[in-house]
């Protein structure tokens, strides 16, 4: 149950992050809530994962699917850039938080 807590704090990362960008768009109150609610219950989703899981692991999972999923967000849904560089870099920040769950 833990790691389905960590990747739901992940998602709602990502729609805190996805928020911030709407919000610089549209200035309405639908956005600034959707923002609290997503990094609200991202950190409450954290809290809950971080009582089983290691602090170290934890939080690079957490951060590794919101910055790589926020940085997907932006080329899929804002157009942003989506080059081979920019997709290495994701695949290498996944691969480093995979990587501290196998060998912790």
């Amino acid at each position: 149950m833990d790691w389905l807590f960590l990747i739901l704090a992940g998602i709602f990362e990502m729609m805190g992050v996805a928020m911030i960008n709407k919000l610089h768009k549209d200035r309405n109150w639908q956005a600034v809530a959707l923002l609290f609610a997503g990094f609200g219950l991202s950190f409450f989703f954290l809290a809950l994962a971080m009582k089983s899981l290691p602090m170290g692991t934890a939080y690079a999972v957490w951060t590794g699917i919101g910055a790589s999923g926020g940085a997907i967000l932006g080329m899929l849904v804002y157009g942003e850039p989506r080059n081979v560089a920019r997709i290495i870099s994701i695949a290498v920040v996944l691969g480093s938080a995979v990587g501290l769950k196998l060998i912790g």
